[in-house]
């Protein structure tokens, strides 16, 4: 057990002792370190001793230093003991609907409470133990992202797929009581949670604000890979949850003075409603889950479009977006065009590889977009969504580096996530690759 170095920091006071890449530490003062949690948590002071092992011994290392002065440590992993993995069966988990053949690390089942705390990942507090629980209240981790789904027991356990799972009320009641917010989600599965189970699942949610900071409804998403009976919602039935919402919305408003419960960009893109304005999504406390995004994007659109440069007026661009996405992206690009005199084709790239009832830009393929463009003239460069590439922002889900997708297509390409970074693409289409 022990933390990996991957860098010390150049005039650091890691590197003044000596410590150097490969060196694992193992505790600090006294306390065995798990993850990089513990690291920063145990170091908050201003005597140090770090046991360290070192060419195969173990040396300690006695360190005084200012408060708020770093020793300069990067570590090869934020988890040094393992990954805690997901003991559930959920019949629409999205492993299930992965092909074979990807990359290794698309089908680790991770769920473990210190990546929710570090990068927002959901997990089901399924797999908790004593222990974990006094280390939540010993460091206070907040806030989690958790996967409800249902506040229902019996409910809760035929979603997961685990017979034996906890209550999650009670696990967010005790996390109420240690002082841990909590930002929840609730997958609807057409005919499983809706209806008046997520009526109720979202009434008893709300009696847990202000630990409850957020409600996501999030509708099913399947591929073709996955086996079983679940199907997604029609426009209709998205519409009906939409219907449903709003009126919770407008009550947690009056009561709690926000939202509270917000549905995920998809439902407003399936039925062709108008997205709310930004102050409906109260800071966008769960915009990296799709709840938010479209706002953000257009609001952002709104407040940038009036920098596109004349240089754009001859220029030829390809946008690709996934098909959910097109009618939202065809009118923001004729706006582009009309301000610009710029030729903006957007190509919708059907997902062959996950199958077409996967709609969203994130989840489409290089080879995808590969397959579509090809035979066509995409004029001076293509932009492709930032959604579809990895974390680092290199390599699409099947494993495609940007510089695969400009070869095969023989013309620049460039990503953009956001309204200025298509505007950069746009207004320096010579120097593209400036947008990823």
């Amino acid at each position: 057990m022990g933390g990996v170095i991957a860098r010390v920091e150049p005039g650091s006071i890691a590197e003044a002792v000596g410590l150097r890449a490969g060196d694992e530490v193992m505790a600090l003062n006294d306390h065995p370190l798990h993850d990089v949690i513990d690291y920063h948590f145990y170091s908050a002071e201003e005597s140090l001793e770090l046991l360290v092992r070192q060419n195969g011994e173990e040396v300690i290392y006695e360190i005084e230093r200012d408060y708020d002065e770093h020793l300069g440590i990067e570590f090869t992993t934020h988890t040094f003991d393992g990954l805690r993995t997901c003991n559930n069966h959920c019949p629409f988990c999205y492993l299930k609907g992965m092909p074979p053949g990807l990359r290794p690390s698309l089908y680790v089942p991770d769920d473990d409470y210190r990546l929710s705390f570090l990068f927002g990942n959901f997990v089901t507090l399924t797999n908790l133990g004593e222990g974990d629980w006094n280390r939540l209240a010993e460091q206070r981790l907040s806030p989690l992202y958790v996967s409800v789904h249902a506040t229902d027991l019996a409910l809760r356990r035929r979603l997961l797929g685990n017979s034996s799972a906890p209550d999650v009320l009670v696990q967010l009641q005790r996390l109420a009581g240690l002082g841990i917010q909590v930002h929840a989600q609730i997958v609807l599965v057409p005919g499983w949670n809706d209806g008046d189970s997520l009526a109720r699942s979202v009434a008893n949610l709300a009696t847990l604000y202000p630990a409850v900071q957020s409600i996501a409804v999030v509708p099913v998403g399947l591929t073709k890979y996955q086996r079983g009976r679940l199907r997604l919602y029609t426009p209709e039935e998205a519409r009906e949850i939409l219907a449903q919402i709003t009126p919770w919305q407008a009550n947690f408003r009056r009561r709690y003075g926000i939202a509270l419960v917000y549905p995920a960009d998809e439902w407003y893109l399936l039925t062709g409603w108008s997205v709310p304005t930004a102050e409906n999504y109260d800071g966008f406390p769960q915009i990296e889950n799709g709840v938010g995004l479209v706002r953000r994007f257009l609001d952002e659109w709104r407040d940038t479009m009036h920098n596109v440069q004349c240089t754009a007026q001859n220029l030829q661009i390809t946008v690709v977006c996934g098909t959910l996405t097109a009618p939202l992206m065809q009118q923001v690009m004729g706006e582009l065009a009309a301000l610009t005199g710029a030729t903006v084709e957007v190509v919708p790239v059907v997902n062959e590889f996950f199958g077409e009832t996967v709609t969203v830009s994130g989840l489409l393929t290089g080879r995808d977009v590969i397959a579509e463009l090809r035979g066509r003239n995409p004029g001076d460069s293509i932009l492709l969504p930032r959604a579809m590439f990895d974390a680092a922002g290199e390599r699409t889900l099947d494993d495609l580096r940007l510089d695969d997708i400009q070869v095969a297509l023989g013309v620049r390409v460039a990503v953009a996530g956001t309204a200025a970074e298509l505007l950069d693409a746009i207004n320096h289409p010579m120097q593209v690759e400036a947008a990823f």
